[in-house]
């Protein structure tokens, strides 16, 4: 993460950047929805974030229970394209 700084004593602005300890805090959270289907969810899960298909089961179940849950954590390179493909399949998704 980097953040712009003024200095006002020399009129310049520089960039600093800032170690925020890990390049993999993103998170991928699919949110539930009453329009798909466990099946069509968890196929999307085993295609699009590479899960196997008891872990996408898992997180299935937990997205209808609970809300959401987050299924796939890393950097925004990574999980950008799976977002993508997730809201493609007209999933409710957002990377945090």
């Amino acid at each position: 993460m980097s953040f712009h700084i003024y200095n006002s004593d020399t009129e310049t602005l520089t960039e600093k950047k800032v170690d925020t300890g890990t390049t993999d805090g993103m998170k991928l959270v699919v949110y539930n929805d009453d329009f798909h289907t466990f099946d069509f969810v968890i196929e999307s899960l085993v295609q699009v974030c590479a899960h196997p298909p008891e872990q996408a089961e898992q997180l299935t179940l937990q997205i209808h229970f609970k809300g959401r849950a987050i299924v796939k954590t890393g950097d925004e390179e990574m999980l950008s394209p799976m977002h993508r493909a997730l809201c493609e399949r007209q999933l409710t998704a957002e990377i945090q």
